[in-house]
Formats: structure tokens, C-alpha cells, sequence
């Protein structure tokens, strides 16, 4: 009997050092993961605090020439709306508050000017949707409202898809050629708008122009690259996850989250198999996404980039972290062919295609959702690579910038808004504390604007 209560309390004393190690363990790699966030966040304010000095008031900063720009000939305050969030979230309520004074100062959509409606819907619109539900500051609403309504008239085609362009004073629209992802990714914002403002219209033409962006999809399940709104005619057989379709498939699996709309979940049932089957490449026991035509499923290209990494967070969001984690590895695999990502590769030979680099947030954005719903410290570890790299390759004297070539690291005079809307959002919620942000009561945007569910 004495000896079985040796063995007990050995076991006991046994567990309480193991137990105890891990929790060191955790709380060192806690501490740590604080401190690079506030790397992070220095040098988040070192891009910021370079906008306000050479582009305040404008859409975006030129960091080589420490000039503004604007995208239309007037600013509509680009940077300013997309980044007020990630302000907020980053707790500077000073330049938060300067900003969003600006905003409700000096922001006017009644402007005599063409702008492409996807981006301004996931950046304007979901920017200002997020910054009031943080805020609470109806003015933002207003605003969004605003804009939303002038948005409008581009689902006034033969088949209900959206034009390209619209007129913000006028409503006139043009351009009819356009993709899946301008088509499908509108309904976060609209419907979110719809629920805030009690105006079902915005639900109503957003989701029809997603739900006819699926109607036409193939036999076997895929969306093609190019569609005429006039016609419903696909003009590009060319199905793939990149740019041009990928936030209409990220769509469909995030309304059902946001709103419980259930034809948005039957809708990415019967999508995501197709995709998996006819679009999943494995070369050398790796995981890769390639193209393939929507009628027949030939693959036909082993190109994979920047914007294709999005899709290990989708993947991750939706439970299939095995195929998500695959993936991501080739993801990593790519960004450390050169110490930063190429826009786009070719997988079977590793040679690039495309070598700008646009200071694009995916990688970032699936390294977060993976550690989210996996914990693993490996993608942390990963994500402070990145974050490294981005600023030993990108951060000048006024800001981050592109490059024109990954190989050279020849610089291009650009920052986009999204590098403060996304990829800095990400890299910060990746290393700090979980209240930041309470995950699981919002849905990111493609844009990464948080958006809390209404109802």
C-alpha cells in the first residue's frame, strides 16, 4: 500500500512537471507572440504616420516619391475608410479619431465620376460597415448608405449580374465584361448594409447577383473567368481559385456564416467538390491549385500565386484543415523561394511567371485563420517569417512598398490601401491576445473588415 502511494504521488509530482513545463512553455511563446505584435503595430504606425505627412486626404500614398494619389482624379479618402479599422483594432485612438474625422468631414460620394464597384463595395463600403459597428458613430452609416444606394444601379443588367463601372452622381453604368468574383462578392457588405439600415433592396440585388453567378456554372460544377452581364454568357472558359473568381467562392461559404442564408450553404455544397476534384493538383506528393477548363476539367495551367493563397483560410473556415494545412505548405513554399512571394508561379517547374510582389495580405490571412482553429505554434513561427521579410524587403524611408521583381527586390512606388487594411491587420491579430478581436462573433470581408453579425 505505501509503495502504491510512492508510485501515486511520483505520478502526481510527474504530471505537475510536465504540466508546468507546458505551461511555461505557452506563456514564453505568449509573450513573445505580444512583443511581435507590437513590432507589428511600430510598424503598421511607420506606414500610417507616412500617409498622413504626403498623402493626407488622398486615396493612397506613393512611398518612393512621397506622393499622393488618387484613383479616380478626387479622392474618396481610400486609405483613410479601408484603414479606420485596423486602427481601432490596434487601440490608436488618436490617429483613429483623426481619421474618422476626416471621414464624416470631408467624404462625399456625390461625385461626377466612374468607379469600379467591387472595390469600392469591399473597401469603402465594408470599411465604413466595420469601422460604425466598432464605433457606433451613425455618421459612418449614413455614409454607407449613402454610397450603397448609388451603388445600385449596376445590377440594373438583362440578367441582374452587376456592371463593371457606375456613375456615383449620374447611375449611369458601363462595361459589360466582368468575372465571378465582382459578380459574387457584394452580399457581406449589402447585407450587411440591409440589416442596419432595414432596407431589404440591398439583400435582395446581391444575392440575386450571386445566386445567378452560380446558376451558371458548368455541368460538372465550375465557374468560368470572364461572363458578359448582358448576355449570361461565359466569355472564358478558364476556371481556377486566382484572382477573378476566388472571393465569389469565399463568398459563398461566408454569407451562410454571416446571415444563416441556406441557399448560400447548399451553394458552397455543391461548389467546393467541383473545385476540389478538378482544380487540386498534387506534384511531387505536394498539394497545388491549378486551371482547368469549366467544361470538361482538363487541367490546363500549373499557375498558383499570392492570390490563390487566400484559399487555405476558406478551407480552414469550412473544416477541412487537413487539405488547408497541405496547401499552406505550398504557400510557404513559394514566399521562401525568394524571401518573399512571386505574383504568380508555375508549380511543376518552380519557375516564376509573374515576379511583382503587390505587398498582398493572403498568405497572411490563411497563417492566421490556421493558427486560430489549430493552435499550432508552427504557423506563428511562419508568420514572423513573413513579417520579417516584409520589412527587411519593403519598409523605405516613407512607408512599405510593392516590388517590381521578387528576384532583384527592385522596388515599385506603391501601397495600396489594403497593406494597412489587410496585411497588417493580419499579421497583428495573428500575434496578439485573442480579446482583440473576438473571432467568432464576426466575419472578415475579403477586404478584412470584420463584420458582426446583425441579427
Amino acid at each position: 500500500m505505501a509503495c502504491t502511494s510512492l508510485k501515486l504521488a511520483g505520478w502526481v509530482i510527474a504530471a505537475a512537471i510536465v504540466f508546468g513545463s507546458v505551461g511555461c512553455n505557452r506563456s514564453r511563446e505568449d509573450a513573445h507572440a505580444r512583443e511581435v505584435a507590437t513590432r507589428v503595430r511600430t510598424e503598421f504606425l511607420h506606414a500610417w504616420t507616412n500617409y498622413e505627412k504626403y498623402a493626407w486626404g488622398h486615396d493612397a500614398l506613393k512611398p518612393l516619391s512621397k506622393t499622393p494619389q488618387d484613383w479616380y482624379g478626387q479622392s474618396l479618402l481610400m486609405t483613410p475608410v479601408d484603414a479606420l479599422d485596423t486602427l481601432i483594432l490596434m487601440k490608436l485612438d488618436k490617429e483613429a479619431a483623426k481619421a474618422k474625422e476626416l471621414i464624416v468631414k470631408n467624404l462625399s460620394f456625390d461625385r461626377d465620376v466612374y468607379v469600379k464597384n467591387f472595390e469600392i463595395t469591399i473597401r469603402l463600403l465594408g470599411g465604413l460597415l466595420s469601422s460604425y459597428q466598432l464605433t457606433n458613430d451613425k455618421q459612418l452609416l449614413d455614409l454607407a448608405d449613402d454610397l450603397g444606394n448609388r451603388l445600385l444601379a449596376v445590377f440594373n443588367s438583362p440578367t441582374a449580374l452587376p456592371y463593371v463601372y457606375v456613375n456615383l452622381k449620374t447611375g449611369q453604368v458601363r462595361d459589360a465584361k466582368t468575372n465571378p468574383a465582382e459578380t459574387g462578392t457584394l452580399l457581406l457588405e449589402f447585407g450587411t448594409l440591409s440589416k442596419l439600415t432595414g432596407k431589404p433592396i440591398y439583400y435582395e440585388k446581391a444575392k440575386r447577383a450571386l445566386v445567378e453567378t452560380f446558376k451558371r456554372r458548368s455541368s460538372i460544377g465550375l465557374v468560368g473567368s470572364t461572363i458578359n452581364v448582358e448576355t449570361g454568357g461565359w466569355m472564358d472558359a478558364d476556371s481556377h481559385i486566382s484572382g477573378g473568381i476566388d472571393s465569389y467562392y469565399e463568398y459563398l461559404w461566408k454569407c451562410w456564416l454571416l446571415f444563416g442564408d441556406k441557399d448560400c450553404q447548399k451553394m458552397w455544397h455543391a461548389s467546393i467538390p467541383a473545385v476540389n476534384k478538378y482544380l487540386a493538383d498534387e506534384v511531387r506528393g505536394e498539394l497545388w491549385y491549378g486551371h482547368a477548363d469549366m467544361n470538361t476539367g482538363r487541367l490546363t495551367a500549373s499557375q498558383y500565386g499570392a492570390l490563390d493563397a487566400f484559399f487555405p483560410a476558406v478551407l480552414t473556415h469550412s473544416g477541412d484543415v487537413a487539405r488547408a494545412r497541405r496547401l499552406q505548405d505550398s504557400s510557404f513554399k513559394m514566399w521562401n523561394m525568394h524571401g518573399i512571394e512571386p505574383e504568380i508561379i508555375d508549380y511543376k517547374t518552380m519557375q516564376i511567371v509573374y515576379n511583382g510582389y503587390h505587398l498582398r495580405p493572403e498568405i497572411v490571412e490563411s497563417t492566421y485563420y490556421l493558427h486560430h482553429f489549430t493552435h499550432d505554434p508552427r504557423y506563428r513561427k511562419t508568420g514572423e517569417k513573413i513579417f520579417e521579410d516584409f520589412v527587411k524587403y519593403c519598409r523605405v524611408d516613407a512607408g512599405y512598398t510593392a516590388l517590381q521583381d521578387v528576384v532583384t527586390k527592385a522596388k515599385r512606388d506603391e501601397m495600396e490601401s489594403f497593406v494597412l487594411a489587410e496585411t497588417f491587420k493580419y499579421l497583428y491579430l495573428l500575434f496578439a491576445p485573442p480579446d482583440t478581436l473576438d473571432f467568432d462573433k464576426v466575419v472578415f470581408n475579403t477586404e478584412a473588415h470584420p463584420l458582426r453579425r446583425t441579427d
